[in-house]
């Protein structure tokens, strides 16, 4: 049974707006700190965007101190309007920039990382949804940092398979594509996304011989039920790692927190998603798509 609603306020620890009284499990660590205020400092003078900052995440201090963190690729501002993401939203003021690979290759290897996880947001006004700049990055972070593993996480394209082609084609050694939610709620968390098209581009990326990846968040509404078929689905496609973490609101303006699922819950699920097959089962309260990613491939 969901708690009863009372009036919304911020959640400070976690960065999130809730109606609904804030379990004790959710915590996150400040945002602060020496390696922290480093980082900060070396995205700024690169002119870069991280996910970390434009999507709120509530593991930017962990991350950050830890020496990691996501680059955002094509921009601050995403061409669709997922009703759960902080990322500012409309039509591109710019184009792609062509000396953004460049500048993010040589962040990586400032911050001598083993693990780099390179996402962006959608351009779908764009032919081949700029899929070109994730393989021109990933071409880059090979030549200036060698050994580094690089992970993506990348958009649907809208379909366009030839675009997938481009980013399959730089073998990244992670390929990642968040299916998010359940079928059901697709219309109302991911407008303008599809469940099996998603599923179809984690197939294709096996298909290739890449290492896969999927994530999906809990508390939009979705049944319980719903939650282990679409665990079952994603499997199905052969995906090797699985992330499973609980929806945090970034604003009023933002779809509500439905349900806090517990800790004894993620568990429950790990152990079913590794019951399929998995290789890896990454579930809990804070967990994200590229929450410890260096830890997870290992796992897997």
């Amino acid at each position: 049974m969901l708690e009863a609603e009372g009036p919304a306020r911020t959640e400070g620890s976690a960065g999130v707006i809730s109606p609904l009284p804030r379990p004790d499990w959710i915590k996150a660590r400040a945002p602060m700190g020496e390696r922290y205020d480093s980082l900060v400092s070396l995205v700024r003078g690169q002119r870069l965007h991280t996910v970390c900052e434009e999507a709120r995440c509530p593991n930017i201090g962990d991350c950050w101190n830890r020496g990691t963190a996501t680059f955002m690729i094509l921009g601050d501002t995403c061409t669709r309007a997922c009703g759960f993401c902080a990322v500012k939203t409309g039509l591109a003021a710019m184009p792609p920039d062509p000396d953004e690979p460049r500048r993010v290759a040589e962040t990586i290897a400032s911050m001598r990382l083993k693990h780099a996880v390179i996402t962006s947001v959608n351009r779908d006004e764009q032919k081949d949804g700029a899929a070109w700049s994730f393989s021109e990055t990933i071409r880059l972070v090979r030549e200036k940092v060698p050994g580094c593993a690089i992970e993506v996480l990348i958009p649907d394209f809208k379909g366009n398979w030839s675009a997938l082609q481009v980013v399959l084609d730089a073998r990244p050694d992670i390929l990642n594509h968040n299916t998010e939610t359940v079928p059901r709620l697709y219309r109302k968390v991911r407008p303008g996304a599809n469940f099996k098209r998603s599923l179809e581009l984690l197939s294709r990326s096996k298909d290739a011989g890449l290492m896969t990846k999927s994530g999906i968040m809990l508390g939009l509404g979705e049944e319980w039920d719903e939650a282990l078929d679409t665990i079952r689905a994603i499997r199905e496609a052969r995906v090797d790692v699985l992330t499973v973490g609980q929806y945090l609101r970034p604003s009023m303006e933002h779809l509500p927190i439905l349900k806090y699922y517990s800790p004894e819950e993620f568990a429950r699920l790990k152990e079913f998603g590794l019951s399929l097959g998995f290789g890896h089962v990454e579930s809990g309260p804070l967990v994200r798509s590229s929450y410890h990613a260096d830890e997870q491939v290992p796992k897997a």
